[in-house]
């Protein structure tokens, strides 16, 4: 009876402890170093390209069109000839307002010729005043029409100069809207054809006002905007190989999406085909892309492995193993995460031990078996850390 008692007493006393660490003792982790790493800072907005100068082409006179100059699709210099109108008509209207001119100006010779003869007679006393008035008046009056003439002229030069259609800057230029042999006229609602320029390119985003209050502390006192750059990645998951600035921050917010908008320009030059520029370019207008607003300098961060953050009512928090093994909690305030790395914020100082595998055997205060993870944090260069 006695060895029975003594059997359930031991028992009895050591039941939390089997229960606790199981027939092998401590639960056994894999744990990897909080480290400070250098971090090119990131936040990842959704944005369109624009053209920075769009210029719709349109008729400033009306009549037939005769020929298109140019190929569809193709880039275009500023001050290239793209539509020929029928000019007969135009040419028509100049020498009608020339011979106007003409008329007018020996109409304006002869008033002058009878003002003076007016003169004559009036300073010899064989004229009267009214007849000078007279004189004078029709000389006015063909002077007048004199330079009606001339306006009209110079009216009838601009319209035969609009059928010749130039393009206003240089870029690329889209479809032809009408082929030749139709009527052309400035009250058509859709443009003959539509140029959009090249390079640069803008990029433009979204903002939302917590995004931007985050990334003024960031950076006011790196430089601000200067202490930035700008790449994108396009459609197939590719960085374009060129960076840019941003240029532009609205000066009101969108009350619709409490968002602001903010403009990057972004190089966009030709194409290399086998070391030879093509007439194509990576970025056009109107298309998606993925923005990617980074720090220049990268900045010296603690990161740890995004396996190792847990999260509750509480908050972002890790274990690390303290004194005597032991699992401790420690709040974090988690920041960008990119390739299963995270960067902390708030927390860690660096150096400590964080769990990173079996956490879910842990429990806070309790001793555990350290060991090296089977995946730590990868070495080498520094990391990117888009925003959450």
């Amino acid at each position: 009876m006695l060895l029975r008692a003594a059997v359930l007493s031991f028992l009895a006393l050591s039941g939390p402890a089997l229960a606790q660490f199981g027939p092998q003792g401590p639960p056994a982790v894999g744990v990897a170093p909080a480290e400070r790493r250098p971090v090119t800072e990131s936040a990842e907005f959704v944005g369109r390209i624009e053209a920075v100068n769009r210029v719709d082409i349109r008729a400033r006179v009306t009549g037939f069109l005769e020929q298109r100059l140019f190929q569809e699709g193709s880039e275009v210099e500023e001050g290239a000839p793209l539509y020929r109108l029928e000019h007969p008509p135009f040419e028509a209207q100049l020498a009608q307002a020339r011979a106007s001119l003409a008329s007018a100006n020996a109409t304006l010779e002869n008033a002058r010729v009878a003002l003076a003869r007016a003169r004559e007679l009036r300073a010899s006393g064989a004229g009267t005043q009214a007849a000078l008035d007279t004189a004078q008046a029709t000389e006015r009056t063909a002077n007048a029409a004199v330079l009606g003439a001339q306006a009209q002229v110079r009216v009838a030069e601009i319209n035969l100069a609009y059928t010749d259609v130039a393009a206003p800057i240089a870029g690329k230029i889209g479809r032809s809207v009408l082929a030749p042999g139709n009527v052309v006229s400035p009250t058509l609602t859709e443009p003959l054809a539509t140029i959009v320029s090249q390079d640069p390119m803008r990029v433009a985003f979204n903002v939302s006002q917590r995004q931007v209050q985050e990334l003024r502390t960031r950076y006011e006192g790196r430089g601000g905007l200067d202490a930035t750059r700008v790449r994108i990645r396009l459609v197939d998951g590719s960085l374009y190989g060129q960076s840019g600035r941003i240029e532009f921050l609205d000066t009101q917010v969108d009350r619709n999406t409490d968002t602001l908008l903010v403009r990057a320009s972004m190089p966009n030059p030709r194409l290399q085909v086998q070391g030879q520029a093509v007439d194509s370019r990576e970025l056009v207008d109107g298309q998606f892309v993925t923005v990617l607003l980074e720090g220049i300098e990268p900045v010296l961060s603690v990161v740890v492995p995004r396996a190792a953050v847990l999260q509750d009512q509480g908050g972002f928090y890790v274990f690390i193993v303290g004194e005597n093994n032991a699992a401790t909690r420690r709040n974090i305030r988690l920041g960008r995460t990119v390739d299963g790395i995270a960067v902390v914020e708030d927390g860690l100082q660096g150096g400590e031990s964080v769990i990173v595998e079996g956490i879910q055997r842990v429990r806070p205060g309790a001793p555990v078996n350290p060991g090296p993870a089977s995946a730590a944090p990868a070495a080498g260069g520094a990391p990117r850390a888009p925003a959450r």
